[in-house]
């Protein structure tokens, strides 16, 4: 994961403490002494701020999220490590990294602290001002073709948006960091400490020009022969280890892709221009190319009874409740997406 790089006053507790005697937010703080209490003594403010932290990798970045000051953040963590006797955070040159017990206690509290957060608006600073834009990212290609398009009424409403395309591991990454709000994933996040929903499901397909589905003997021989049939017909691909046709071929075959690919571009819009125009075949996202397939722009090469499906998650930033924006958009795209 991307971190942040810690700011130099995260080793410097005592002027810290000295520094922040003022500031609202650590009255809560100063009063925390270690005890033999369990986990129904914790102050809740310190466990939010402790899940900030374990979310973000950062004591900046959590400050960033939760509208504290990074020094705050720091004497709040401390406190309830104090508490518990534990070492949560383990500081690195960048971020931290969390401590054993620091997993076990985010898997306990992820889901009550979110849940009130929901009740209660809590987890970020209140203001007056109206609600900012919201940061909305996922794939390119389901972004420009069923996500933007749907999403005009919202702006009607006075919904800002702020999109940004990309691959889902960098995007999680920046969704933990608070850079995004909504984040639609082509995998569910690991652990508990993301919350995510199943969106849609996408289906892929096995696509050629017309011309070369009618050299190669269109389904039939496909049926017949296998993947065999398409042997030296040239491979467009999305990447170079061929990350979706390899599914096609595991999950429709049941055997290992062996074909290397005579056109790679990172854009599947592009792959199906360049298969459109006669470059060859490939494995897409049926949504993508329902249109090519209806006006006989491409051919279908295959239709298994079983084709393979690749669910895409709706991701949402932990803090992000507190505009009411966000919640507009997300039970937007999760009724709209029915009907993808």
């Amino acid at each position: 994961m991307r971190h942040r790089e810690i700011n130099d006053q995260e080793d410097q507790d005592d002027q810290d403490d000295r520094e922040d005697r003022n500031d609202p937010n650590d009255r809560n703080d100063r009063r925390e002494r270690p005890h033999a209490g369990g986990a129904s003594a914790l102050d809740l403010n310190l466990l939010r701020t402790f899940l900030a932290v374990y979310r973000t990798g950062s004591f900046t970045a959590a400050a960033r999220l939760l509208g504290l000051s990074q020094p705050t953040v720091t004497t709040q963590v401390r406190a309830l490590e104090r508490q518990l006797s534990r070492e949560l955070f383990q500081r690195q040159a960048r971020g931290v990294s969390p401590a054993p017990y620091a997993d076990e206690l985010a898997s306990r509290i992820v889901q009550p602290l979110d849940s009130l957060a929901t009740v209660t608006g809590a987890g970020g600073p209140a203001d007056d001002h109206p609600p900012e834009p919201v940061h909305l990212a996922g794939p390119h290609e389901l972004l420009t073709r069923s996500v933007l398009p749907g999403l005009a009424p919202l702006v009607d409403r006075g919904v800002r948006l702020r999109i940004a395309p990309g691959l889902t591991e960098p995007l999680l990454d920046d969704l933990r960091a608070g850079r995004h709000d909504l984040v639609i994933a082509t995998f569910r996040p690991r652990g508990r400490a993301l919350a995510s929903v199943p969106l849609s499901d996408e289906e892929f397909v096995l696509v050629s020009a017309p011309a070369w589905a009618e050299r190669i003997g269109g389904p039939a021989r496909i049926a017949d022969a296998g993947p065999a049939a398409l042997h030296g017909v040239p491979l467009v691909a999305y990447a170079e280890d061929l990350p979706i046709v390899r599914r096609y071929w595991r999950h429709v075959f049941g055997r290992r892709l062996v074909c290397q690919p005579a056109v790679t571009v990172p854009d599947l819009n592009a792959v199906k221009a360049a298969v459109v125009g006669g470059t060859g075949f490939t494995v897409l996202p049926r949504y993508l190319c329902t249109g090519e397939l209806a006006s006989g722009a491409l051919a279908l090469l295959y239709d298994p009874d079983d084709p393979p499906l690749n669910t895409a998650f709706l991701v949402q930033r932990p803090g992000a409740f507190t505009n009411p924006h966000v919640a507009l958009v997300r039970d937007h795209l999760l009724q709209a997406a029915r009907d993808w």
